[in-house]
């Protein structure tokens, strides 16, 4: 039986999460480099990416098409290539969780990108790294949370893996690089200005960019009467 067991545990031998597309694809293609969520990352390492089985609607792909358009320009890439497709219930590929950090704290941390800092839309913040995809993505069922991935599909899932030349690759800066752990929510706070709690570039962004923000947001919102569910913008 697949395990499936929410916070610090010991349990977890290979994590995986599900998620809604377009989330999930945008995550494993490396355009997408923070997993938020409601509530602190259980792990770090690598995290399997498995998609949930709502097949996303054309509105919720533009939405997010452009926002990540948006905040991508603003680092200079211009020539994003999305996903042609946004498969559903199926594995589709994994990326390595290096930390966590607390929403306003990611909006206000210097040392990365400024699109990665419009990427603070939730409370917690995973931060991903080196994404690599399924050559053949392949059927399984999913589940709430954080679960172990069942032992049948982990060989397979392993041989199919296949790099991601990500758009902008991000190497989140860690406080103590001997400690995989040491970036946690709270870690950055003793350095970022008091009262700084929200992105220099979000302050003064334009109408464009603004209304790509309120397009993601509002395109989380869908999923926010499901308190547990298997999605990203929101998952409270």
């Amino acid at each position: 039986m697949t395990s499936r067991v929410r916070g610090e545990s010991s349990n977890y031998t290979n994590p995986c999460l599900t998620m809604h597309q377009p989330w999930a694809s945008l995550l494993v293609y490396g355009i997408k480099r923070i997993e938020g969520r409601s509530w602190p990352s259980p792990i770090t390492g690598r995290l399997w990416i498995h998609a949930a089985g709502k097949v996303p609607d054309p509105e919720t792909i533009k939405a997010m098409e452009d926002f990540y358009k948006q905040i991508y320009a603003l680092d200079g890439v211009t020539d994003l290539k999305f996903p042609e497709h946004y498969p559903v219930s199926k594995l589709l590929g994994c990326v390595e969780v290096v930390g966590c950090v607390k929403g306003e704290e990611l909006a206000s941390w210097e040392d990365v990108p400024q699109g990665v800092r419009l990427e603070s839309l939730t409370a917690f913040c995973w931060l991903c790294e080196q994404p690599q995809k399924l050559v053949v993505p392949f059927e399984m069922r999913g589940y709430q949370g954080v679960y172990n991935l069942e032992r049948k599909f982990l060989e397979g899932a392993r041989r199919g893996l296949k790099s991601v030349e990500a758009p902008l690759a991000v190497k989140f800066p860690l406080p103590d690089p001997r400690n995989p752990l040491s970036l946690k929510p709270g870690s950055l706070v003793n350095g970022l200005k008091k009262g700084s709690n929200k992105s220099k570039t979000d302050e003064g962004s334009s109408p464009t960019l603004k209304a790509a923000i309120e397009g993601a947001r509002a395109a989380a919102t869908q999923f926010s009467k499901k308190p547990n569910g298997p999605h990203s913008f929101q998952n409270r």
